[in-house]
């Protein structure tokens, strides 16, 4: 019964999926092609033919990609924008040497395409110098070229440790730009063209059956190739070779145009990292959510040298800001401040700044900026300069944030309840409560780090791990964001906090396991802990 439903079950559809990016275009109504679909409650029309089966009707079919890395460089030129400087990214120039120095010494955090350890290792051993360049790189680090070693014959041609040499001179127009090595699926094409007299429509079809190693159309192919290459003038032995070494490049070959697409993104991303550092590592702040990505970012541009502020409640706007050259943490990064509330702050301070907690408690709407919210403010340090200006600058506390934050949270509590409290003639007291500042206790190291991490997510005014740095470093651990660069060189130890802990148990046995996050100041892992 079972084998009998199975048979009749395999092959159907489960159910109907969307691909993401895929959209197909028609020369009249799609109806007059294919049948279309509609998911319940999804606008979203859809065939109900596959992907394969769509093409092989003669439909065509683009996949339109989004990236991230578009808003990153949309929001750098904003930021550049409000400080007067107009830049058209389509007039950059391509040789320039301050970017191609970045890139060469594999300084490529938040540089897309080209952040990953392995990459960067390419970079410094590529050095690249042109354009050109990077566009090979993006068509190297894969892994079909990484493994065959044409990534090492590659810089080793560049840099003129191996001889470059040509089977004919025709080729040298064809391989020039990659030193003698087919990288592209055009150069097949063009090879095909040029030297076998094939038209660009059976030249792409000899570059698909090689990339999918079609054994009948290229056994077919390889004929016509080398009887063109022949009435062109060529030696059939050179002809022969020329088809054995595209047949063997093929399967490694990079589409060219795509190649290029994502170089030339690489290449606005390191040019405005390179110019405009600043303005660059605050967009790429403001584009990214995930914690750890975030973190990453931080650190880079303390490496850099560029000053990360704390989020301020007269300062911040939403998101991270570029301020004197320094970038600016925004009122969004706040764990627990929603956008209604941090709207209503900025639209607050737009009729004037806060001068003091009293004023800020009396302006906002309690409705939409909560107790809740106004503690999280306070954690995250962002009412530290409001609550300053309310104590005597001789005072050696005005500057202690271990202090600030246990009076802010001292006095949020009780405005609060004074704001919310009616009075006997049915209105809303508000009298400022009284600042016995001898009785406040700063709250400990430990507890001002505990809150920035519970209200941001991370730390900024120090970390648990700083006091241990010396003694660490000198035992040989390692800091987390070097791991990337070890790739399989075998075992390190790291030392952080851990956070996030899952317990659960193993499957067979039963046994004791767990997962958690791991964290040092440099980066985050996400680690399993076995039973043993």
């Amino acid at each position: 019964e079972l084998l009998d439903l199975s048979r009749r079950l395999e092959g159907l559809s489960r159910h109907a999926s969307t691909h993401a990016a895929g959209v197909v275009i028609s020369p009249t109504p799609l109806t007059d092609y294919t049948p279309l679909h509609k998911n319940p409650g999804e606008e979203t029309v859809t065939t109900q033919f596959d992907m394969k089966s769509v093409e092989a009707m003669g439909l065509l079919k683009f996949d339109f990609l989004g990236l991230k890395t578009l808003t990153v460089i949309q929001r750098t030129l904003e930021y550049l924008r409000s400080r007067g400087i107009e830049l058209d990214m389509n007039r950059i120039p391509l040789d320039d040497e301050k970017t191609y120095r970045l890139l060469s010494a594999g300084d490529t955090t938040g540089v897309f395409q080209l952040e990953s350890g392995g990459m960067r290792e390419l970079l410094v051993k590529l050095q690249p110098s042109r354009f050109e360049d990077l566009i090979a790189l993006v068509a190297l680090y894969r892994p079909g070229p990484l493994g065959s070693g044409m990534d090492v014959d590659f810089i080793k041609r560049k840099k003129g440790e191996e001889r470059i040499t040509y089977e004919v001179p025709q080729l040298e127009g064809i391989l020039g730009e990659t030193y003698g090595t087919i990288l592209y699926q055009e150069q097949v094409m063009r090879i095909a063209h040029e030297l076998g007299g094939f038209s660009m429509g059976q030249a792409d079809q000899l570059r698909k059956a090689m990339g999918k190693k079609i054994m009948d159309q290229m056994a077919k192919m390889r004929e016509e190739f080398i009887e063109g290459a022949v009435a062109n003038g060529i030696p059939q032995g050179k002809a022969e070779k020329i088809y054995n070494t595209m047949e063997y490049f093929a399967k490694y070959g990079f589409n060219k145009s795509h190649s290029a697409a994502y170089a030339y993104i690489s290449y606005q991303t390191a040019y405005l990292k390179a110019h405009y550092p600043v303005e660059f590592m605050a967009a790429n702040l403001s584009s990214e959510d995930q914690t750890n990505k975030i973190v990453k970012f931080i650190n880079e541009c303390r490496s850099m040298q560029i000053r990360i502020l704390p989020p301020d409640i007269n300062l911040s706007h939403s998101e991270f800001t570029v301020e004197e050259g320094a970038i600016r943490f925004g009122l969004d990064a706040v764990k627990g401040v929603g956008k209604a509330a941090v709207e209503e702050i900025i639209s607050r301070r737009n009729e004037g700044p806060f001068t003091d907690i009293e004023d800020l408690v009396r302006r906002i709407d309690t409705r939409r900026v909560n107790k809740k919210v106004l503690e999280a403010l306070v954690k995250a340090g962002v009412m530290d300069s409001i609550v300053q200006s309310s104590i005597e600058p001789s005072d050696p506390r005005s500057r202690d944030p271990r202090f600030l934050r246990a009076l802010g949270l001292m006095k949020v509590h009780a405005l609060i309840e004074k704001k919310l409290s009616p009075s006997l003639f049915g209105q809303q007291s508000f009298l400022a409560p009284p600042d016995p500042l001898e009785d406040i206790e700063p709250w400990t190291e430990e507890e001002l780090l505990a809150a920035e991490k519970e209200s941001l997510g991370f730390y900024i005014t120090g970390h648990p791990i700083e006091k241990f740095k010396k003694h660490l470093a000198l035992s040989g651990v390692r800091e987390i964001a070097s791991l990337e660069s070890m790739k399989d060189q075998g075992t390190a130890i790291v030392a952080g906090i851990i956070t996030d802990l899952r317990k659960s148990y193993t499957k067979g046995k039963g046994e004791p396991m767990a997962a958690f996050i791991f964290e040092d100041d440099t980066g985050i892992l996400e680690c399993i802990a076995f039973p043993d």
